[in-house]
């Protein structure tokens, strides 16, 4: 059947008030730009006419502005999961005007098949290419695409011009079968390819085609500095340790890297460590320090679900995909962070922390426990099917009123049994083999800021004698202290006595 080629506006007609959407994308990359900020306006135009108008949004991970943002300065969002990093919709989220279900990545996929989730009734995809036979490629990213489009009753198609049709091979799209019949997912190198490159879907779903020229709004990230190469630095130093005394393969193993500055730090300072051979990548997110140190030949191949990149670094791989192309390969959220492939790979996982407490335990979403930041993402898929699983953050915030190194964490999402090494621009803590104390000892010694060393200790000895020195009444003191004063050095366990 032809395609039906029409404005933004015409196509926001076929979401309905409580409908759920699946958008496609993987952060900004791939996330459609023009259909959701002409639905935003339309739940604008409704709620001025005293209608409701309100969608459940379902996404691979968090999205551009012209999404999350749009949506939710229109107050169109009824909930939203499973992942989100747009400071609107926070301030939704944390105000309790948009309910919000955080979900490990590799999860939100079969718990739609499952139907254990609210029916998905409409799905807006970015393309690059679409046909009138239902043959969709992607653009810059897969997330959860395949299910979306599967499980959908219509199909919005965003044809967006600036991602070239060339992209045709980048993406290896496969729905693995729902248990009890699902089989091993045959992926046994980074290289593997195991699906076909497109979607393919009931021509007769697609309802109408939008057409745009716009790029992914993906925000460059910080330029390295001292703290974060310092960080950098420490997790290259631990590694090509461990190469030495042979706890890693000499070929070295795949690296899984988690999204933003400090990670970019990270794969800088693997790249630029002579001790460290070439290595390859089975991550979610492709970002700019990815193509650089490819480009260098310290990255062999990467395999993700998104190319996360700035304008600059997109205009440069599409300008060059005959050499980009052998190297790269998107796959959908439930496989490229499958905990299955993980563990078959033995992948070096490294991702960052809010804060960590002394027994290893990691808060990854909550400042202060109760304000969510982003979300757990990948983290947990990965960090207990590692190899081994690192976990990075500055030793302190806020000009350092926060110590990252607290007694106990405010929220918990990695716990201390799937933690295995931790590290600040202090130092490392490898926590492999160690009692809760000596847990304690080597945090506070080698991660822990100076101003806090002290205070840190103090609070173990309220408490010494228990085998986990944890003192119940006194293990948010720190917590208590920033909130009332905006300094937790001036903590006074004296209190606790």
């Amino acid at each position: 059947m032809a395609l039906r080629f029409m404005t933004a506006e015409e196509a926001a007609c076929f979401v309905k008030h409580d409908d759920n959407v699946g958008f496609s994308g993987f952060t900004p990359a791939g996330s459609p730009k023009e259909v959701p900020t002409a639905i935003a306006k339309m739940a604008e135009e409704e709620h001025a006419a005293g209608r409701p108008f309100k969608i459940g949004v379902y996404t691979g991970a968090s999205t551009g502005d012209s999404l999350d943002g749009a949506l939710a300065r229109a107050k169109a969002i009824k909930f939203r999961t499973p992942f989100q990093s747009n400071e609107d919709l926070k301030k939704g989220i944390n105000s309790g005007e948009i309910e919000y279900f955080d979900l490990h990545l590799s999860q939100l996929a079969q718990e739609i098949r499952h139907g254990s989730l609210p029916k998905l009734t409409v799905a807006v995809i970015e393309a690059s290419d679409v046909t009138e036979s239902g043959i969709i490629v992607l653009t810059s990213a897969v997330g959860n695409s395949p299910t979306f489009v599967n499980q959908a009753d219509i199909i919005i198609v965003e044809l967006n011009a600036y991602h070239p049709k060339a992209l045709f091979g980048l993406h290896d799209i496969i729905v693995p079968l729902d248990p009890p019949y699902r089989r091993a997912i045959p992926i046994n190198d980074v290289r593997d390819r195991i699906g076909v490159p497109i979607l393919k879907v009931d021509p007769n779903k697609i309802v109408a085609v939008v057409e745009s020229n716009r790029k992914d709004q993906v925000k460059p990230f910080s330029p390295v500095d001292a703290l974060t190469t310092k960080i950098g630095d420490n997790v290259a130093e631990f590694l090509a340790g461990q190469l030495k005394m042979g706890k890693i393969p000499k070929h070295f193993l795949p690296i899984q890297s988690g999204v933003g500055n400090i990670a970019n730090a990270v794969l800088s300072s693997l790249g630029g460590n002579k001790e460290i051979p070439p290595f390859t990548m089975y991550t979610e997110v492709i970002q700019d320090s990815v193509i650089s140190l490819m480009k260098e030949g310290n990255i062999l191949f990467a395999s993700g679900c998104s190319l996360t990149v700035s304008a600059d670094v997109s205009a440069d791989v599409y300008s060059d995909l005959n050499f980009f192309l052998p190297k790269l390969v998107l796959r959908p959220a439930e496989i490229s962070n499958s905990p299955e492939i993980a563990a078959r790979l033995g992948l070096i996982t490294i991702n960052t922390a809010i804060e960590a407490d002394i027994f290893g335990n990691i808060n990854s979403t909550h400042v202060m426990g109760t304000k969510m930041m982003n979300g757990i993402g990948g983290s947990g898929d990965f960090t207990r099917n590692a190899y081994c699983s690192i976990f990075t953050c500055p030793s302190v915030a806020k000009g350092g009123g926060i110590s990252a190194i607290v007694p106990m964490v405010s929220h918990t999402d990695n716990n201390e049994h799937s933690v295995k090494v931790l590290i600040t621009e202090q130092g490392i803590a490898d926590l492999r083999g160690k009692s809760p104390m000596q847990k304690a000892q080597v945090i506070i010694e080698n991660c822990a800021h100076p101003d806090y060393k002290q205070l840190l200790w103090d609070y173990i000895h309220l408490s010494s004698k228990q085998r986990v020195p944890h003192a119940l009444h006194a293990c948010f003191g720190m917590h208590v202290e920033y909130m009332k004063s905006g300094d937790m050095r001036k903590t006074d366990w004296s209190k606790y006595v």
